[in-house]
């Protein structure tokens, strides 16, 4: 089990880039294999669930190979549906092979995912969608299987919430199968339409990406491509919070800020002084000026404030001068982290999908747990926060979703080993 040591009561100042999103770079990997030829994705991140998405690849019958820090991929040999369980239970990532590997061998086998424990995460709407498009569904014990001997056809479907996932799973489909795709009610994410630009540039047909309708003429030949991931905005939200903790003042470049507008809004009225250029923010607050509380958040799907951000804003709002709330509409256990929290002296409940922070906390160190990725990320920030020395146990899942998340931090003057 990894510890990371945090001593607290250090401003930031510097600098940070982050790189390619993790929530854009694992679905392409996936979707490398409906492509004939090589796929060169630049620049992608040294993540835990990249890794296991490699070995996912290489165990399918697919080529892999690290060039720095690109990654090549091929497909072009025949390929294997039985996806390993023991890869599959390790991230939830692993849904998005259902699609290809139906597409590319008629039949595919998935034990249900894993990944972080944050509620019920059904993959019904992934299957209702296949089903509407011609796939043959058996569910057996905790793995399902997928048939689809004469291929897919086009279908006009509506997914019963916009589901990220399921929005990916089912245009990475739509592309294989015969005729015109209308996809309702899809996902709007930034990710998503990144995976859409991907397949176009594969040679794909759709429109739509980043509107509630995708319409996907299918069954147009894919060939490889060289592609840059969009940036991870989630971890670009992740070093402005850390800002808006300890203050001090730190440019995040090479990001957007209309990719994580709703987060830097929420800072805004914090009090943290925020300057936007076209792919760059620079924040600044003064650490001796409290925090404004009083917010009541809602987590949602785009562009409402991300879930992955909420945990992230929690941290922020833990010594601010008024009481918050912060509700989860997507997942039902987002606010675990709340246990480390109140470890380190800050006054919350969490109440199923609701977090109450009373705010003006005096937060001391303390040995805590990271229960998920962002939740470890967000306990990781307040014990910036914090007078004296935090002990972050199980600090592992950072790894998930963050290349050196804490090496990150160390280099804008946080002291962590």
């Amino acid at each position: 089990m990894q510890t990371i040591i945090i001593t607290g009561g250090r401003t930031l100042q510097g600098t940070v880039c982050p790189e390619s999103a993790k929530n854009s770079v694992l679905p392409l990997m996936a979707a490398a294999l409906l492509c004939r030829g090589r796929v060169t994705l630049h620049s992608v991140p040294r993540l835990a669930d990249v890794e296991t998405s490699i070995a996912l690849l290489r165990a399918v019958g697919a080529d892999v190979q690290r060039r720095g820090a690109d990654l090549v991929l091929c497909a072009d040999t025949p390929l294997c549906g039985q996806i390993p369980a023991r890869l599959s239970g390790a991230m939830r990532s692993s849904v998005f092979y259902l699609a290809p590997l139906l597409c590319r061998t008629g039949t595919v086998r998935l034990p249900l995912p894993g990944g972080c424990r944050l509620g019920p995460r059904p993959v019904d709407i992934h299957l209702a969608g296949l089903t509407a498009l011609g796939a043959a569904v058996e569910l057996e014990g905790d793995a399902a299987t997928l048939r689809a001997a004469d291929g897919l056809r086009g279908a006009d479907f509506t997914l019963r919430l916009p589901s990220v996932g399921a929005t990916l799973t089912l245009m990475m489909a739509a592309c294989c199968a015969v005729g015109t795709t209308v996809l309702r009610g899809a996902a709007c994410e930034p990710e998503v339409a990144d995976t859409a630009r991907f397949l176009t540039c594969c040679g794909a047909d759709i429109q739509g990406a980043g509107t509630p309708t995708l319409v996907i003429q299918g069954a147009r030949p894919l060939m490889g491509t060289a592609y840059t991931p969009m940036p991870d905005r989630i971890a670009a939200a992740t070093y402005a919070a850390a800002l808006a903790c300890v203050g001090g003042e730190v440019t995040v470049a090479h990001c957007s800020p209309r990719y994580y507008a709703a987060f830097l809004a929420f800072l805004r009225k914090c009090g943290v002084e925020i300057f936007c250029g076209d792919h760059s923010v620079t924040l600044r607050r003064d650490a001796a000026v409290p925090l404004h509380g009083g917010h009541s958040l809602c987590a949602n799907a785009w562009p409402a404030f991300a879930t992955d951000t909420a945990p992230l804003a929690a941290a922020v709002l833990l010594q601010a001068d008024a009481p918050s709330e912060i509700y989860d509409a997507l997942f039902a256990r987002r606010f675990a982290c709340a246990a480390g929290f109140a470890a380190m002296g800050a006054v919350c409940s969490e109440q199923g999908r609701r977090l109450q922070i009373q705010g003006i906390a005096r937060l001391h160190g303390a040995e805590v747990e990271a229960p998920d990725l962002r939740g470890g990320a967000a306990l990781l920030l307040a014990a910036l926060a914090a007078e004296g020395t935090t002990l972050l146990h199980d600090a592992g899942h950072l790894a998930r979703g963050y290349t050196d998340l804490p090496g990150h931090l160390v280099a804008l003057g946080a002291y962590i080993r």
